[in-house]
């Protein structure tokens, strides 16, 4: 089957699937594309995955490039003033405590450090939708759990970026000093060009509304996530560095504008890649493992949630709620799972479709438990 062929009936099928279990279900729309790819792999349909995963990735670079655009230096020690003491409970309790779990279920220090990273990350996408959803985004927790977010969007690309540093060769101290240097250096060559951004777009205001613009903004996104590449750090960490060079200039909202229709047409083919990557056995790896990490995930996430709540000033049941919403995982799990060793690829997959899944669900009962409360 020709790409243009392939491409054009994925869309349809994308399209199907929008249409009905998307909106009929309100399923998370990751949860679904992943469970396709899952059921075509199923099928032994002989597919182009190296097609779907360059569109796929250039969604993902998209996606952390819009992202990056939300956060000017204002904004983020406006956030990191309330949430901070949450921010680090929830580093301390992924980064640490997991990999003490897995280490003592057998899991090499660099696999462990991988779960670690895997369970970190509250999927933004499906809260901010779920919280849409319920018409609840101007509520006190929401506030809360969106500076939570904020947070774990900073942190998460660099833990992505030092994950991929340790694939390989495993961790030595030449290389983590080489790894920080590099990453350092992207940072110091965003900050620079922010400058010469700044400093010119007042002359490119008359090409704003021009259709080559979207080409600049889409070059921006591509050639930094590229550079992140071609330095051996993560494409997710160069884009999102893009998108802050644009935080403080007027273009912030015509840009999301036109890079979100993209974006959205682009990234889906990301997570029907992982879902095509998924290759089931008889047997599954870890699984005792598998049901601790997942048990624990939610447990932890729920503290976060009821702790970070209280400190923010929420009071102890909407903080409950809170912790229950933050259960789910998604594109930020979906990409580090991406990067796991073969021998963890299955245990990874099983995990981000569980604990997607199950998030889902606490966050619907938690929704439902808070409204009964209050009634009564």
């Amino acid at each position: 089957m020709n790409s243009m062929l392939l491409v054009g009936i994925i869309l349809l099928i994308l399209f199907l699937i929008g249409v009905t279990s998307v909106k009929t279900l309100n399923i998370p729309d990751i949860i679904v594309y992943i469970l396709l790819g899952v059921a075509v792999n199923l099928t032994g349909w002989n597919i182009e995955k190296e097609v779907i995963k360059q569109i796929g990735e250039m969604g993902l670079v998209l996606l952390f490039f819009i992202l990056g655009m939300k956060y000017s230096i204002k904004q983020l020690k406006k956030n990191g003033n309330r949430v901070w003491k949450a921010g680090i409970l929830d580093i301390g309790l992924a980064i640490v405590v997991t990999p003490v779990i897995c280490y003592l279920f057998g899991l090499s220090f660099i696999a462990s450090l991988f779960v670690g990273g895997l369970v970190f990350a509250t999927s933004s996408s499906i809260s901010v939708k779920f919280l849409e959803h319920h018409k609840l985004l101007e509520n006190k927790e929401s506030k809360f759990i969106l500076a939570l977010l904020i947070f774990e969007d900073l942190v998460t690309p660099i833990i992505i970026t030092v994950l991929m540093g340790l694939t390989g060769e495993g961790l030595t101290v030449g290389k983590f000093v080489l790894l920080f240097i590099k990453l350092v250096g992207l940072i110091v060559i965003a900050f620079i060009l922010t400058k010469v951004v700044h400093h010119y777009q007042d002359k490119l205001k008359h090409i704003i509304k021009e259709d080559v613009f979207i080409f600049l903004i889409v070059g921006m996104a591509l050639a930094y996530g590229g550079l992140a590449i071609f330095l051996g750090l993560s494409e997710v960490m160069g884009a999102f560095l893009g998108g802050m060079m644009l935080a403080d200039t007027g273009w912030k909202e015509n840009i999301s504008k036109k890079l979100t229709p993209v974006r959205n047409l682009f990234l889906p083919f990301y997570f029907l890649y992982f879902g095509l990557s998924i290759e089931f056995t008889k047997q599954i790896p870890h699984l005792g493992l598998l049901l601790v990490v997942l048990a624990w995930s939610v447990l932890y996430k729920v503290v976060v949630g009821y702790m970070g709540g209280k400190w923010y000033g929420v009071d102890g049941r909407t903080s409950f709620k809170a912790g229950m919403i933050l259960t789910q995982r998604g594109e930020f799990s979906v990409i580090i799972a991406g990067l796991a060793a073969e021998a963890l690829q299955i245990f990874s997959s099983l995990y981000v479709l569980l604990s997607a899944l199950v998030g889902f669900l606490l966050s619907h009962i938690s929704v439902k438990y808070v409204q009964s409360k209050k009634t009564s």
